[in-house]
């Protein structure tokens, strides 16, 4: 399993529905990349991040528009042909865990949400010390 980390910005207010009897809140974040060019000149260029959040309780009022968050979790991208029959793809991500980085008020820069377990892929195997794989 692949995990990573995104800081960036909230597209969008969530969007609360239900899945299979699941609650799970979907919303886009955009990751915003500062850099230089061949040519000396300062670009930005943004990513944009289709998340969702599983099983979690009422977090819609937290996560507005323009909200900067911190989420951890694992990607997955797809690929799909666009309306204009172009090769083209989708960065989703599945949050197991998001901390807000800026709010409108006190109150909601104090909140954290805790952290989902993840299920194991495989078994963990342990090794005795004196097998040493290396």
């Amino acid at each position: 399993m692949i995990r990573m980390q995104l800081i960036g910005h909230l597209g969008r207010d969530v969007v609360k529905r239900e899945v299979n009897g699941a609650v799970v809140f979907s919303f886009p974040v955009a990751v915003n990349e500062r850099f230089k060019n061949a040519q000396g000149v300062l670009e930005e260029r943004t990513t944009w991040v289709d998340c969702s959040l599983w099983d979690r309780g009422n977090v819609a009022p937290y996560l507005t528009q323009g909200t900067m968050v911190f989420l951890d979790g694992v990607p997955k991208v797809e690929a799909f042909i666009s309306k204009a029959g172009v090769l083209t793809g989708a960065i989703k991500f599945r949050v197991f865990s998001i901390q807000l980085l800026s709010s409108r008020d006190e109150e909601r820069r104090k909140v954290i949400l805790s952290e989902v377990p993840v299920p194991e892929t495989e078994p963990s195997v342990e090794q005795p010390a004196d097998d040493l794989p290396f």
